[in-house]
């Protein structure tokens, strides 16, 4: 029976969603145009800024921003910061986009504040939802009181909704090629586009970047007078060791003889990069005050949970989540699967978005793939599997279809050989969705 209670949330979340949401359209009915602050900047002044309320962490990139902000979230509480996090997607329910101390957004809460939204949203032509989904978030934050928020940029940055912030610092993660169709066709474009959130003198954390990516950010923060703090340069680091229970990794600024041992929860050698990043990130809020010793960074780095993120479930077969979408993130991902599991060939259980470059992430993974099962997520944009067929010819012998999730878990069992690997990756949407079965089937 649905409750009064369940029937305002299911309301809420459907006036959200009954606005203009680009996740959900074809890339060729993006109209890049649309994209723009003023409406940004005017939503939030109708609703007292409350995006002024609480310092943040502004963080921007193509991959591993998500864990990059998993990470200062979680040294942020292990600190004893009220914190709080903003990211997307999410893996499977909508209200984890926006938690404090690592709890989602309650139903009550999430009723309230877009009761606070309805009132001004009428008055905006062409507001978008994930401009209201952003002010949700910020309204949220500040009725919290939160020390310090955590926020992932959506897409882009320049452009992007949260970019109405001035951070106590700004950091951008690796950029390779995704949503080239708002962002550009060339490195040095997206560059651009991620680079607009750097503001004036306020302190960058850039990860290691392609040559062409790091010219075009080095311009922008010199622009902006920003300092610079270049990870792989200025900070520096090295693995140490790995296992399926987390890394070691050296961290040092001066010489090696100083370095700092840190151990992070997060899996895959790239994780070491966003842990330097968010490491370097973390040094500039201590320094604007807020109280984060390098003891609490340690236990944060070491608790990280980030799901969904090259994360393993030992059984039989032993199954890998991971949100790779697109070439790099499958290179990568690759990598970690001869690291942790010796180049054991794996089941790939495949599924991704329309726009994605899937015969790039499949010449990445499929060369390590034993079978393949083909799937989709639920979700408008997701990639037909006629289409995941024919780019996937020539690679593996057994391609299956799978219509549904329980369908995909049934057929990569029988390709999977004793004590072997199943591999879900290429798209959050579809981790998200074989994930929560997974979790059904096996608690």
């Amino acid at each position: 029976m649905t409750t009064h209670h369940e029937t305002a949330y299911q309301k809420a979340h459907d006036f959200l969603f009954s606005f203009t949401d680009f996740s959900l359209t074809h890339q060729e009915q993006v109209a890049p145009e649309r994209f723009e602050l003023e409406r940004m900047f005017e939503l939030m002044e109708l609703l007292g800024d409350p995006q002024k309320q609480f310092p943040t962490i502004h963080i921007a990139g193509t991959k591993g921003k998500g864990s990059v902000a998993a990470l200062s979230a979680a040294a942020l509480c292990a600190a004893g910061c009220r914190t709080g996090l903003y990211t997307s997607p999410h893996l499977h329910v909508f209200r984890e986009r926006m938690q404090v101390d690592g709890v989602p957004i309650s139903e009550e809460e999430f009723v309230r504040h877009v009761d606070e939204l309805r009132r001004v949203a009428s008055g905006l032509p062409g507001i978008t939802s994930y401009e209201l989904q952003t002010a949700l978030a910020f309204l949220y934050f500040a009725a919290q009181e939160v020390d310090c928020a955590v926020v992932e940029v959506g897409m882009g940055g320049r452009l992007d909704s949260t970019n109405i912030l001035t951070p106590l610092v700004s950091v951008i993660t690796n950029i390779s090629y995704d949503h080239m169709f708002v962002l550009g066709d060339t490195l040095g474009e997206i560059a651009g586009e991620k680079g607009g959130i750097i503001k004036p003198g306020v302190p960058v954390v850039l990860a290691p970047q392609h040559p062409e990516a790091l010219a075009v950010l080095r311009r922008i923060a010199a622009a902006q007078r920003s300092p610079l703090t270049l990870v792989g340069e200025d900070l520096q680091f090295a693995s140490v060791s790995h296992s399926l229970q987390g890394q070691q990794m050296h961290l040092w600024t001066e010489d090696k003889e100083s370095a700092q041992e840190i151990v992070v929860g997060l899996l895959g050698p790239h994780q070491l990069e966003n842990a330097a990043a968010a490491y370097a990130a973390l040094q500039v809020v201590a320094e604007a005050g807020l109280p984060v010793s390098t003891e609490a960074v340690r236990e944060g780095f070491r608790q990280v949970e980030w799901p969904g993120r090259f994360e393993v479930f030992p059984a039989s077969p032993t199954v890998i989540f991971d949100g790779a979408h697109n070439r790099y993130s499958a290179r990568v991902l690759a990598q970690s699967m001869v690291d942790y599991f010796n180049g054991l060939p794996y089941v790939l259980i495949f599924g991704a978005s329309e726009d994605k470059d899937i015969a790039g992430m499949f010449a990445e993974l499929l060369p390590g793939a034993s079978g393949l099962v083909l799937t989709y997520a639920n979700h408008p944009r997701a990639a037909k599997l006629d289409v995941l067929r024919e780019l996937s010819a020539g690679f593996v012998h057994s391609v299956v279809e799978a219509a549904d999730p329980q369908a995909a878990f049934a057929q990569a069992g029988k390709l999977a050989e004793e004590g072997g690997l199943v591999l879900v990756t290429g798209s959050l949407y579809v981790v998200g969705q074989m994930r929560e079965l997974w979790l059904q089937n096996n608690a």
